[in-house]
């Protein structure tokens, strides 16, 4: 009956009894016996760690992967734990895996990141909206009643309430919400407009244009614009072809360097 009436970490020690396999992990030197050792210890308090893991079960993690966390929180304990000090091993290690659990939570499970005061702020305002909607008479609190009911200023209210829209992110594939016509937030939207790109560059060599000589902007007229060959321009004007091919090298050339000047310049 005795043995019945163990607990978890009272069985643990039947694998690892007390402080004594603490004081002996401390005096081994590293080897296979004291790896041994710690490996026998760790498993001897897996399932205290498990049942920690198993609190936070319901926050949207998988509970095989809340279990590795805690149990990464256990070997952290198990290697910082010293016996010297007088406290049960249970007193020291629990607040160890809890804090990587909610470590775990705090850096890898946001969609997007957020500094962790704004983290802790979303917290505070989560639960006093949740205590005000469901006070008798309980309705959608205001931005004022959530900061009366956690201390908190008007802005930092404000940051809390937007975060809680950071935990979770939609997928652009997703049903624009209230559509009802099947289109997906991606349709909303704006793409890249690459005519832009060319209005501001029109715009940016008008100025070495109109310093161009007329001939001259009479061949970039007809061979941008009109696409005439240069054999044609050539023929029109009553020069060599070679002659349109330099005078149509050297006005690109003026005209590209006249806008790069232009756009160096500070506004």
């Amino acid at each position: 009956m005795a043995g019945a009436r163990q607990t978890a970490p009272e069985r643990g020690r039947e694998v690892a009894p007390g402080t004594a396999a603490f004081h002996r992990l401390r005096a081994l030197p590293d080897g296979p016996e004291r790896d041994e050792l710690r490996r026998a210890t760790v498993c001897a308090w897996l399932p205290m760690a498990h049942r920690l893991a198993a609190r936070f079960r319901d926050r949207g993690e998988p509970l095989d992967d809340l279990r590795q966390v805690a149990a990464i929180g256990l070997v952290k304990a198990v290697d910082r734990y010293d016996p010297a000090r007088g406290k049960a091993f249970e007193t020291y290690a629990i607040p160890t895996v809890v804090g990587e659990l909610k470590r775990h939570f705090r850096d890898h499970t946001w969609d997007v990141h957020v500094p962790r005061r704004v983290q802790d702020l979303r917290n505070r305002v989560r639960l006093a909206r949740r205590d005000l909607a469901q006070t008798p008479g309980g309705h959608q609190p205001s931005e004022e009643e959530i900061a009366d009911r956690t201390g908190l200023c008007a802005e930092d209210v404000r940051a809390g309430l937007e975060a809680l829209e950071s935990y979770r992110t939609l997928s652009l594939d997703a049903e624009t919400p209230g559509s009802g016509d099947g289109s997906c937030i991606a349709d909303t939207l704006g793409l890249c407009d690459h005519a832009l790109d060319v209005a501001v560059d029109r715009e940016a060599v008008k100025p070495g244009l109109r310093s161009l000589p007329e001939r001259e902007r009479t061949i970039l007229y007809l061979r941008f614009f009109r696409d005439m060959t240069q054999d044609r321009i050539a023929e029109v004007l009553g020069i060599s072809q070679m002659h349109v091919s330099r005078l149509i090298a050297q006005c690109c050339e003026q005209v590209r360097r006249q806008a790069l000047q232009e756009s160096a310049q500070p506004a």
